[in-house]
């Protein structure tokens, strides 16, 4: 169970995670859907996912190192928005869930389709 604070953490950090990167200037990375943000170690870590339904997985891998190399530019922008002492690290991660509930939905259609033709 994660503590209050930590919770108050990552939803400000979702917040601030797009604006930051709508900021930047590559149209890669600019416009990403932040899909949900994970704090561990207090505020020392955070793994910060992305919707990357729509690229294959060449484009993901170029996706995280852009995103690696922005870093420090999101960091700065978070210090300054939250007036925080320090910055969690970020680990952007591919968020596959969209895709495996998409895939799930696909799964019941069909089985709905087979009933209705029986």
């Amino acid at each position: 169970m994660k503590s209050v604070n930590l919770q108050r953490t990552e939803s400000l950090l979702m917040e601030l995670i797009p604006e930051a990167l709508s900021d930047l200037a590559d149209a890669r990375i600019n416009s990403l859907a932040i899909t949900g943000v994970n704090c561990k170690n207090g505020k020392y870590d955070a793994q910060v996912y992305f919707d990357g339904s729509d690229f294959d997985k060449k484009e993901i891998n170029q996706i995280v190192s852009l995103l690696n190399k922005a870093n420090g530019r999101l960091k700065s922008h978070i210090l300054a928005s939250t007036g925080w002492y320090k910055c969690p690290d970020f680990k952007f991660v591919n968020d596959t869930s969209l895709e495996k509930s998409r895939n799930i939905e696909a799964l019941f259609a069909q089985i709905n389709k087979n009933k209705s033709e029986d």
